[in-house]
C-alpha cells in the first residue's frame, strides 16, 4: 500500500494549522510503516490523500480517478470556519460551502479532525463516509524544557515574575482577536503575546489596525515564530488562552496540552466530547468570564489541570493517529467505508 499525500500551495499554507497537519500525516504514516510519496507526478500509488482546495487539487483528483486510484479527502475546512476570516469571507461563505461539497463529494472517503466537524459535513448533505481522526500531536516536540522556557523569556525580555498569557493563530476575527485585545486592555498587569502571521492585505482593516498599532502596550505581536522560542513559550508562559469562536479542531490547543500548560478556551461545540471543562482545561463564555478565570489561573487560585490535559494530548499522539489513518486506508482499499 502506497499513499500520495497531496498538498497544494505548501509554502503559502505551511504556517497554518493545515500546514502542520501535513507534517503530522507524514510522521504518522512513517511511524506505522505506511509508504507515502509527495510527488504529484507519481503513478505507483494506491490512494490519493488530498488536503487542499485549489484548482490543482481538482486536477489531481481527476488524474487519480482516470488511473483507477482511491481518493480520500481530508476535510480541514468548513463554511463555518471560513467566516470572519479574510476580506469578503462572509459574503463568499455560501459559495465556499457549495465548492467544498463539490470537492468532498469526489472522494471515496472523508477524514475530518473531530466529531463536531463530521456533524457539520453530514449536515451539508454529503453522502461519503466520514471518519473523525484528530490531526494529532508530536508529544516529544512539546515536552517542557527549562532551557527552551528561558530562551522564550530572554527573547521577550520578560522578568522572572512577569505573568504571561499567550495565544497562537492567524489574525482573524474568528480567532477571537478582538476579545484578546479587550482583555489585555483590562489586565495591564499581565503581558499578552499573540504568535502568528497573516498577510495584512488579506484581512479586514479593523483587524489590521489592532495588529499594527491600535493595541495596548502589554500586547506583543511577534509574528510567526517556530522552534525553541515558541516551544518554550507553550510551557513557559502562565497560560495558553485561545478565545476562538470556531474551529474544526485547533492544533494549537493540542500543542498547549502536550506542553503541560494550563489552557483556557471558549466554550464552543468543537471541544465537546474530548475536552472536559474544569478537568482537562478551563472554558469561558464572555470577556468578563475570561478576565476572571485568567486572573485566578495565573495567580494559582484555580486547580492545576495540566496532567489531565496532557493525557488528552497523549491519546492523540502521532503514533495513535498513524494507526487510525492506516486502518482507514486499508478499509478504503477493501471498499469498506469508515465512519
Amino acid at each position: 500500500m502506497k499513499v500520495l499525500l497531496y498538498f497544494e500551495s505548501e509554502k503559502l499554507l505551511e504556517k497554518s494549522g493545515i500546514g502542520r497537519a501535513l507534517a503530522h500525516q507524514k510522521r504518522a504514516l512513517t511511524s506505522v510503516g505506511v509508504e507515502y510519496t509527495l510527488d504529484k507526478q507519481a503513478d505507483d500509488y494506491d490512494i490519493l490523500h488530498i488536503n487542499t482546495y485549489g484548482i490543482n487539487s481538482i486536477n489531481q483528483i481527476k488524474k487519480a480517478r482516470s488511473q483507477g486510484k482511491k481518493v480520500i479527502y481530508h476535510a480541514h475546512s468548513t463554511e463555518e470556519d471560513f467566516r470572519n476570516s479574510f476580506i469578503g469571507s462572509n459574503q463568499l461563505a455560501p459559495l465556499y460551502k457549495k465548492y467544498l461539497v463539490n470537492l468532498y463529494s469526489r472522494a471515496d472517503q472523508l477524514i475530518t479532525p473531530t466529531p463536531y466537524a463530521k456533524e457539520l459535513l453530514e449536515g451539508y448533505g454529503i453522502k461519503q463516509p466520514i471518519a473523525a481522526i484528530s490531526n494529532g500531536i508530536d508529544l516529544e516536540k512539546y515536552r517542557p524544557d527549562p532551557e527552551k522556557e528561558q530562551m522564550f523569556r530572554d527573547y521577550f525580555q520578560l522578568s522572572a515574575d512577569q505573568k504571561v498569557i499567550i495565544s497562537v493563530g492567524l489574525f482573524f476575527e474568528r480567532k477571537g482577536i478582538f476579545d484578546f485585545i479587550e482583555i489585555a486592555r483590562r489586565m495591564p498587569e499581565c503581558t499578552f503575546i499573540w504568535f502568528g502571521h497573516t498577510p495584512m492585505y488579506t484581512i479586514p482593516k479593523a483587524v489590521r489596525d489592532i495588529v499594527k498599532e491600535n493595541h495596548p502596550e502589554n500586547v506583543i505581536f511577534p509574528g510567526y515564530i517556530k522552534g525553541e522560542v515558541i516551544e518554550g513559550a507553550y510551557s513557559g508562559a502562565d497560560l495558553f488562552f485561545f478565545p476562538s469562536y470556531e474551529e474544526t479542531e485547533g492544533i494549537v490547543v493540542l500543542e498547549a496540552l502536550a506542553s503541560k500548560q494550563q489552557v483556557l478556551v471558549r466554550d464552543i461545540p468543537v471541544y465537546h466530547g474530548w475536552l472536559q471543562e474544569n478537568q482537562s482545561c478551563y472554558m469561558g463564555r464572555s470577556v468578563d468570564e475570561f478576565i476572571d478565570k485568567i486572573g485566578n489561573i495565573v495567580e494559582g487560585r484555580l486547580p492545576d489541570l495540566t496532567a489531565a490535559g496532557y493525557q488528552v494530548a497523549a491519546e492523540r499522539s502521532i503514533e495513535e493517529i498513524g494507526n487510525e489513518l492506516k486502518l482507514v486506508y486499508q478499509n478504503v482499499l477493501k471498499e469498506k467505508p469508515v465512519d
